[in-house]
């Protein structure tokens, strides 16, 4: 299909979340296009202040200071998407745990780079770390935690609802062609690209030089990936220790490199994606239906691929 007359592209990025955001959308009013990107890119600076695990007056900062001591009331927005991280963590068999952070923070990947802790401290932030430790109730609009100790990290998903937002903003304002993503680990795509093939995006190789793992055509759907690189170090062997830490052993996850997942909604991907990459290619006959997938592992000393649909 050629190109639609006088179509043009316009991208307009901003960085939040520690990561930057880019929307690409294409039609015939440039300045029209601009400004629904630029929309869509304050309502994803607008949920970090709500969901930030580091900016002391989210409403996430607010339940992790209080929750453990009193019921404590959230917005709606907040409370619904708990019910779908509580939701998430049951699907996945506790791969994707929103109570993460005390790991998170005894590996010190919290405002550091990473370290290997002792054993007990191990132990003792696994303790906090369960999403039973979350009472919701529903009625009263209330969040309480069960034990001192538990902290809420919604890293593994903010990206993914914020770009599921962002998009659901452009289509009511009426924008059925554009791309969005959170830099390499979500991507919200709907339309297609002004010559009407779908949009393209690559699942990037973990060792640096090497080509992508696949090319992916989305078509109305959501892509995120998670990797151990990026933010890693290695320990005392040698072995490389990234920051999706498995909650039910209070480890950094080896089950996989690299994890993908497409399906329709950026929340969901963005979440699955996580999971896989800690359960690694057993959970690949285990997802959603119309999910694709792909998890890459070390076999032998050699990368390999384990896909479902993907």
């Amino acid at each position: 299909m050629p190109m639609q007359k006088d179509a043009q592209i316009v991208t307009v990025a901003r960085e939040a979340m520690a990561t930057r955001f880019e929307v690409a959308l294409h039609g015939d009013d440039p300045a029209r296009l601009r400004a629904a990107a630029e929309e869509a890119l304050d309502e994803i600076t607008r949920l970090e202040g709500v969901f930030s695990l580091y900016q002391p007056a989210s409403e996430i900062a607010h339940l992790n200071d209080r929750a453990a001591h009193e019921p404590v009331p959230v917005s709606p927005e907040v409370f619904t998407l708990l019910q779908r991280c509580l939701a998430l963590s049951d699907e996945t068999a506790g791969a994707f745990d929103i109570t993460i952070a005390p790991l998170m923070r005894c590996w010190r990947f919290i405002n550091d780079t990473g370290a290997v802790p002792g054993e007990g401290e191990i132990e003792e932030a696994r303790a906090c770390i369960g999403t039973h430790h979350v009472k919701l109730d529903e009625p009263n609009q209330t969040v309480r935690f069960t034990r001192e100790g538990v902290m809420l990290d919604l890293g593994s998903i903010a990206k993914g609802y914020a770009l599921e937002c962002a998009a659901a903003l452009m289509a009511e304002n009426e924008f059925g062609n554009f791309l969005i993503h959170g830099g390499t680990s979500t991507v919200c795509a709907c339309g297609t690209q002004p010559d009407g093939i779908p949009w393209r995006v690559a699942i990037e190789h973990p060792d640096e030089g090497e080509p992508p793992l696949r090319i992916v055509e989305l078509a109305d759907e959501s892509l995120s990936v998670s990797g151990i690189g990026g933010k890693s170090f290695a320990d005392a062997e040698g072995t490389e220790q990234g920051h999706v830490i498995d909650p039910r052993t209070g480890r950094p996850t080896q089950a996989a490199r690299v994890a993908a997942v497409v399906c329709q909604g950026a929340t969901e991907s963005d979440a699955l994606a996580t999971a896989l990459l800690t359960n690694g290619p057993a959970m690949l006959s285990h997802l959603r239906p119309n999910t694709r997938a792909l998890a890459a592992v070390m076999k032998e000393g050699q990368l390999t691929i384990e896909a479902n649909g993907l």
